[in-house]
């Protein structure tokens, strides 16, 4: 990695501009945001209205929007979209008693495997092997990881990552959990005497299980994305936690909690804590990363989107949890996507006008696991492409502590705090 790369404050402006809707489409938003540049950066930010380069109006945002204008093999009636979680049921998960699951998408290409897990109180997992690595985000509840380099609790709003190979042990739920998991590759239960294995929970297993269950996941490909939607579930759903009773933590809105700029634990962060990555000039738009992977690309953030996202391509794919507010969305109901929905972009995705529908705050995860590109209307020029080496200048104008990638003494991020 060459980490002498000349990330500027310019840089990130440039950035945020790409990425936030023009003010002249009129729609109100909400209070100042979180965050503001430093008075020092404000003049490095507005230096970009002389380079001659200016995304804080793109053309595309004027048009009237329509299938006709982008993607003309999409039909309302597909399968591209998300899926609301609640109305999906728990289902059992019999490799870790206490446990139980909701299926939302497995890779047929790496068997990769996205689930929501739910601990009920006082459950303790079974010694297990991560042969690939895993995002945690806490949704509810309280999980405490007892052993190892990332021991200690972790409540709502927390996001974690536990890297290949990772060896997971007396980890409990000290509350009722739920949580949302992707995992990489499949996880090995271990024997009492913690060196044989003793099952294997895979994404095909994920799949069995969705099957019996008549849950449909969601599509992986944008032929699969187009195809027709199947029947999907039909039975009743199970709420969760965090849309029964409004939790401010999953929102990255939780009173108190001050500004970090180092982590206690190189291996997980509070999202509640660091900072929003916000340009001045356009604050509709702001993020939060947690953690960058120099080898991969791989880019994790909380996203803040009040405004209109600009037409863009998924170079890879990415996926969203959306925690707060309601988002306007093509094949999505009329209402928008609401907290609890997981959506999936398969590599290749279009994006016109993509936007929240209510006054609230519309914030939701984001994976996204190769660049964006950004152009003014189907047909026109590539305005930019946004990789992981944009997000971390942000990461680093705002001082914001990036998760590590490895156990321990991780370098990979450059910004991750090594274990010793």
């Amino acid at each position: 990695v060459n980490t002498s790369l000349n990330f500027s404050i310019p840089a990130v402006a440039a950035m945020m501009r790409r990425l936030t809707a023009s003010r002249k489409l009129g729609r109100r938003m909400l209070g100042p945001p979180t965050q503001i540049a430093p008075r020092s950066s404000r003049a490095a930010l507005q230096r970009l209205s002389c380079s001659g380069r200016s995304f804080s109006v793109l053309g595309a945002h004027s048009l009237k929007l329509g299938k006709e204008m982008y993607n003309p093999e999409w039909k309302p009636e597909g399968f591209e979209g998300g899926v609301d979680t609640n109305k999906l049921p728990w289902i059992a998960l019999p490799q870790m008693p206490g446990c139980s699951m909701k299926p939302l998408r497995v890779s047929n290409e790496t068997g990769a495997f996205t689930v929501l897990i739910k601990m009920t109180k006082g459950t303790t997992q079974p010694t297990l092997v991560h042969l690939g690595a895993s995002d945690t985000y806490i949704l509810s509840g309280k999980l405490s990881y007892t052993k190892g380099p990332m021991k200690g609790s972790i409540g709502p709003g927390v996001w974690a990552y536990t890297p290949a190979g990772a060896k997971m042990e007396g980890t409990t739920a000290e509350e009722d959990t739920e949580y949302l998991a992707t995992f990489y590759g499949p996880v090995a239960f271990m024997d009492a005497d913690g060196k044989s294995v003793r099952e294997l929970l895979t994404g095909f297993d994920v799949k069995a299980a969705a099957s019996r269950s008549g849950i449909s996941l969601l599509p992986n490909t944008l032929a699969e994305a187009i195809g027709e939607r199947p029947l999907g579930y039909q039975g009743p759903g199970a709420p969760l936690a965090m849309t029964q009773e409004r939790n401010e933590a999953v929102m990255s809105k939780a009173a108190g909690i001050a500004q970090i700029t180092e982590l206690s634990n190189a291996h997980f962060v509070d999202t509640n804590a660091i900072p929003w990555i916000v340009n001045p000039d356009a604050p509709d738009i702001g993020l939060k990363i947690m953690r960058i992977s120099t080898e991969t690309g791989v880019v994790s953030a909380m996203v803040r989107q009040n405004g209109q996202a600009p037409p863009h391509y998924h170079l890879g794919p990415a996926d969203f949890f959306i925690t707060s507010g309601r988002m306007g969305y093509r094949a999505g109901p009329p209402e928008g996507y609401g907290p609890g929905t997981y959506m999936w972009e398969p590599a290749g995705a279009r994006h016109e006008s993509t936007q929240r529908i209510t006054d609230e705050d519309l914030i939701y995860t984001a994976n996204i696991y190769g660049p964006i590109q950004f152009d003014s209307g189907v047909g026109t020029p590539i305005l930019d492409v946004l990789s992981w080496m944009t997000y971390l200048a942000g990461a680093k104008a705002f001082k914001s502590p990036l998760i590590a990638s490895t156990f321990p003494g991780d370098q990979g991020t450059l910004l991750a705090k090594s274990m010793q």
